[in-house]
């Protein structure tokens, strides 16, 4: 029987791994779409690269660092209880990858590629890891300091904090060392419209994430035993509510729209194995309507451009989340209880100054270094023929 659990929970996680691996396509066709034609490729090539070199500063700095755990040993040692260890890195790992996906999308069309890579690594080797091990390894006893001071740990069942706040917000101070893409804002005030290049492959990227984020939700039990479905139907009701509350504050627009669901599942990552299902459909609503609205304020009043809106996406409705936890979590409003309002406001606050401290460390020192924006020559020709040397349809090249 143990052998027969053991290889389930292998199965189980292997699965969750895969699925979420599988998202990392959505983030790179929702990038697709949503950026100029010019620039498709280059955010084809990004997330894929990035995974690789996440799947590299993980394996070999990162997990040591959140779990005290690496794999220096022999296959054999690996290979205890059917290389559970091994799968949970695997699973952990397309959660750590996350975090370069995130940033790409708010630096598209004028970053540099090499200097992104090398901040990839130090992201997904360090800064990430940093965090991660605080919130679910308990280092620095920060856990056990809020359950005896508030009677709760900090909660965060599957990333609404540590994996997408902590990206957005990475990605903020990305932004806004970057600067604005040449033309977004005139000086006379006007601001430039760059429209999606592709609303289907927008939407597909969405449909890609939606799917994938059951693995992500679900399968953060890890072992099949603790397996929920309250966490499912969560994950569906915090979806459903992001869509209809990005299809109304947006009034019908289908950037939005697709956006709408991706919100919803964002925010109750963190609460999603303690929530009432209408608390859920609450929480997902909400951060649906504070994605558009943080969205128009960021573009238009504040100037900031972030392509793809990822830190009102990622970092504010991951923020929601982590807060939404320590309310529809509690018992009085129909959750589970086991989780407190003080911890998560903490909790969060810290995983936002960790990454606002380690982005414009990790991306200020690039930038002052070797640079991270591309020429203003290079940016007009695009990503793609500047870095790849191809477009991506080619069509002088195929219309002989």
């Amino acid at each position: 029987m143990d052998t027969l659990k053991d290889g389930s929970d292998v199965l189980f996680i292997l699965l969750g791994a895969i699925m979420v691996l599988a998202m990392h396509a959505g983030f790179a066709f929702l990038e697709l779409g949503t950026v100029r034609k010019k620039n498709q490729v280059n955010a084809l090539v990004k997330i894929l690269t990035d995974f690789s070199i996440s799947s590299i500063a993980y394996f070999f700095i990162g997990y040591s660092i959140a779990y005290g755990v690496n794999f220096f040993s022999g296959a054999e040692a690996l290979m205890a209880k059917n290389g559970h260890e091994l799968v949970k890195f695997f699973f952990l790992l397309t959660f750590a990858a996350a975090i370069p996906a995130i940033v790409s999308g708010g630096i598209a069309e004028r970053a540099k590629f090499n200097p992104q890579l090398i901040a990839t690594f130090v992201l997904v080797g360090f800064v990430y890891p940093f965090f991660e091990g605080i919130a679910w390894n308990n280092h620095f006893g920060l856990q056990d300091w809020l359950q005896a001071n508030f009677g709760a740990p900090f909660h965060d069942f599957a990333g609404s904090v540590v994996v997408h706040a902590m990206g957005g917000w990475i990605a903020l101070t990305a932004v806004l060392l970057l600067g604005a893409r040449h033309g977004r804002y005139r000086k006379n005030g006007e601001i430039a419209a760059h429209p999606p290049s592709s609303i289907p492959f927008l939407a597909l990227g969405a449909w890609i994430l939606v799917v994938g984020w059951f693995g992500f939700n679900v399968m953060s039990a890890q072992t099949i035993d603790k397996i929920s479905g309250l966490v499912a139907v969560n994950s569906l009701m915090a979806m459903v509510g992001g869509t209809l509350a990005a299809l109304l504050v947006g009034r019908n627009d289908p950037g939005f729209i697709h956006n709408g669901p991706l919100a919803g599942l964002v925010a109750v990552c963190a609460g999603s194995d303690l929530m009432h299902p209408v608390g859920a459909l609450a929480t997902g609503a909400i951060a649906g309507a504070l994605f558009v609205w943080m969205f128009t304020v960021t573009q238009n009043k504040w100037k900031i451009d972030d392509v793809l809106g990822v830190w009102p996406l990622h970092g504010l409705c991951g923020t929601w989340g982590g807060l939404a936890a320590g309310i529809f979590g509690l018992k009085s409003l129909g959750g589970l209880g086991g989780v407190a309002f003080m911890p998560q406001l903490l909790g969060t606050l810290l995983a936002i100054l960790i990454a606002l401290v380690g982005g414009f460390i990790v991306y200020g020192v690039l930038k002052w270094t070797i640079g991270i924006r591309m020429s203003q020559e290079d940016e007009f020709s695009g990503a793609d023929l500047s870095i790849h040397k191809i477009s991506a349809t080619a069509e002088r090249e195929t219309s002989w």
